[in-house]
């Protein structure tokens, strides 16, 4: 969702760029605005030059650090950097995805792999001599993998299948290649759709995705195909790792490729790498995120839910490799682990969120010793990534002046920002972003973010826009809070104020925080978001008959809520993706299963009434909201009729303007750049219309695309973009 200004290369792909195209920032160790080290951000808000407030056209363009891997050796840093297409003048489609290599003692970042690329999953030679990523390259019926020399050359093709690779695994010798991949099509089903047979078998004809292991050759001398061999493992496979000794993988496997069973029955499976037999069997309570070998091969570090019933894999755990009792390591913990590290055998290195901040800790494997290694309070960092010796750290890190760029620390130092990928936002004019916290009505303390207005005077009252998280298990961290979808700075700059509620069954605050939802969907959760606006205007900066509100997916079953049900306290709304009707949801979505585990703890028929009466619909009779819906035609998680339904009910009463979009080839999200784009000029207009404008009727369906004059005017855009 992070995109920039600058258009894509048209260079070969894989070659390695003579220019540096993200400048580099030195590494330093001054003190940013956040508290952390943070170079060339410590007078950030000072230096901007008026070049204006953040705009929609300037979101389109915002490039994202993604994927962060430090060498082996700590000397360098592959990431992934999201490049958008610009809407009107590229191709539609979503962002392109290129491979840049960070020298992290020069600060030179060179591109390795740019242009209309896609590249995903990287990794490198156990050497560190030569990276290894997945990729479509021209040619390739499939995406495949490769491999690019770190001291310059072209990507070779080290490996291709039959279908895509979906993810991979190195040994550690390097010279074996452990992948996933789905099982190819039935030839048959080609056969009969040519004679006119299109049937599709709903959720019975799913492809498995199978474990399969190639020999590799790191040079790049010889390309792997038709050399795989197939593990015969049950299940679907979504993840593979190999262990120290290069004799045997832990593979997460799911009973089938149904969604529902990739959220709630991923477990974990010890297999010989020659023969394929499990040798262990390792049953995690539910939810299940990363897995790691610890560097003796003697344990698995894994970051779990702590029961069948946790919204959320946070939980860090530890159990033998030959199986047996799981150990939380740190139990009790008022937050959530999102990636581990193995410092040593003993020691595992664990980057988690704490309320809206990260910090980075370690515990010994017995979990008796515990310390925290950077405090919270700074950049919000995610994936971390450790060189061999355990001495360089390289994190992607985010805070409330730019997107993700590539952080390096030295163990025992701060977080180093070393990159710049959107060097224009520093002639923009950010508005302050701060924590707040408050007092629900029954006294349990919520937490969030607000942007203030830019520019805001003493004593006056402002307009709200309430962005609402999805989820709910999620939150919003202290950091880069704006995005196609969510109206941040764009909306402070022309003079909102922008609130980012945590409210209760988020993540962030442990696991008894977030089952606080549990049988009481749209209860307690959405009258915290309620007594937050109630705090903002008891402090004087918001007007209460000047609020609105928006979300997308969970936060869109928030807007329709808020909406309906507490229609007198809201002025406008825009719901994206969201729930209606909570009886039809079960039978629609994707992931029933996990919705009663998680969540309801309750089915439909154990209480019709209860899932009638929390559904937004049955409330919009007493609505006078002006709302705005958008969803994607192909959604499968929230079914689109969701928001046919609350749209026809809204229209049939009368009450209130509604008016209902829908964006073809989309799904649980817009990917498309002119999607985004779209969605992000009607959220804001409908905005404006209700808590600024005239209200009234509504806007005309028909919208004005700035984007769209400027293609007309190319002189013009050229010299914006020099």
């Amino acid at each position: 969702m992070k995109m920039a200004l600058h258009l894509p290369l048209r260079r070969s792909v894989g070659a390695v760029a003579a220019m540096t195209l993200i400048t580099a920032l030195p590494f330093e160790k001054s003190v940013g605005t956040d508290g952390w080290s943070t170079a060339g951000v410590a007078s950030a808000y000072a230096a901007q030059q008026d070049g204006g407030p953040l705009t929609p056209d300037d979101v389109a363009r915002i490039r994202g650090v993604g994927q962060v891997v430090v060498s082996p050796t700590g000397d360098h840093v592959a990431f992934t950097l999201s490049v958008p297409r610009m809407p009107f003048e590229d191709e539609d489609g979503p962002a392109w995805s290129e491979l840049h290599v960070l020298d992290v003692e020069s600060g030179e970042t060179r591109t390795f792999v740019g242009g209309q690329v896609n590249v995903a999953g990287l990794g490198w030679a156990p050497d560190g001599a030569a990276i290894t990523y997945l990729a479509r390259r021209p040619g390739d019926d499939r995406r495949s993998l490769y491999v690019i020399p770190l001291a310059g050359g072209e990507s070779t093709k080290l490996l291709e299948h039959e279908t895509s690779l979906r993810s991979y695994s190195l040994s550690p010798d390097g010279q074996r290649v452990a992948f996933l991949a789905t099982e190819p099509a039935n030839p048959r089903l080609s056969e009969l759709a040519k004679l006119g047979v299109k049937t599709e078998v709903y959720e019975e004809e799913l492809p498995f995705s199978r474990v399969w292991i190639a020999p590799v050759d790191l040079t790049g001398e010889a390309t792997a195909t038709g050399l795989a061999r197939l593990l015969p493992i049950d299940g679907n496979a979504s993840d593979v790792e190999w262990a120290p000794s290069g004799e045997r993988l832990a593979v997460v496997v799911a009973p089938t490729p149904l969604v529902d069973d990739s959220y709630m029955r991923k477990r974990i499976r010890i297999v010989d790498a020659q023969s394929g037999t499990v040798l262990a069997r390792i049953e995690n309570p539910g939810k299940l995120g990363q897995v790691a070998w610890s560097p003796d091969g003697e344990h698995l570090g894994m970051i779990s839910a702590e029961d069948i019933n946790d919204p959320s894999e946070g939980r860090l755990m530890v159990v033998p490799a030959r199986g047996g009792e799981l150990i939380d390591l740190i139990p009790g913990f008022e937050g959530h682990v999102n990636v581990l590290h193995w410092q040593d055998e003993g020691t595992v290195l664990y980057l988690a969120a704490e309320g809206v901040y990260t910090t980075l800790g370690e515990v010994s494997v017995d979990g008796s010793e515990r310390r925290t290694l950077i405090e919270p309070g700074g950049t919000t960092l995610s994936g971390l990534s450790v060189s061999r010796d355990g001495r360089t750290m390289a994190f992607a890190g985010d805070t409330p002046l730019h997107p993700r760029e590539v952080f390096v620390a030295r163990f025992g130092g701060r977080p180093t920002r070393m990159t710049d990928s959107n060097p224009w936002l520093a002639s923009r004019r950010l508005a302050p972003q701060q924590r707040v916290e408050w007092e629900a009505r029954d006294g349990l303390r919520v937490e969030g973010l607000l942007i203030r207005p830019l520019d805001e005077q003493e004593g006056e009252r402002y307009p709200l826009i309430v962005s609402v998280h999805g989820g709910p298990e999620s939150h919003y961290d202290q950091g880069w809070l704006t995005a196609y979808s969510m109206p941040g700075q764009v909306a402070a700059g022309r003079g909102f104020a922008v609130f980012y509620p945590n409210y209760r069954a988020s993540t962030g605050r442990g696991v008894a925080f977030s089952k606080m939802d549990h049988k009481d969907t749209a209860g307690g959760e959405f009258d915290d978001i309620v007594d937050g606006v109630d705090h903002l205007i008891e402090l004087g900066l918001v007007d209460g008959d000047r609020v609105g509100v928006t979300g997308g997916s969970y936060g869109g079953y928030a807007t329709a809520w808020l909406t309906t049900r507490y229609s007198d306290r809201f002025a406008a709304g825009v719901m994206f993706v969201g729930i209606s009707n909570q009886i039809s949801k079960v039978g629609t979505s994707d992931i029933p299963d996990e919705m009663y585990l998680v969540h309801q703890r309750l089915r439909p028929w154990d209480d019709w009434e209860f899932f009638l009466e929390r559904s937004p619909i049955y409330w919009a009779g007493q609505s006078r909201t002006p709302l705005l819906i958008a969803h994607g035609k192909e959604d499968p998680r929230v079914h689109p009729g969701q928001s046919m339904e609350m749209y026809r009910n809204l229209k049939l009463r009368g009450e209130a303007p509604v008016r209902l979009i829908f964006y073809p080839g989309e799904g649980h999200g817009n990917r498309n750049a002119a999607a985004r784009y779209d969605y992000s000029l009607r959220q804001l207009r409908w905005m404006e219309h209700y808590l600024m404008g005239p209200g009234g009727e509504k806007p005309s369906f028909e919208i004005e695309y700035p984007l769209e004059k400027k293609e007309q005017e190319p002189e013009k855009v050229t010299a914006a973009r020099n």
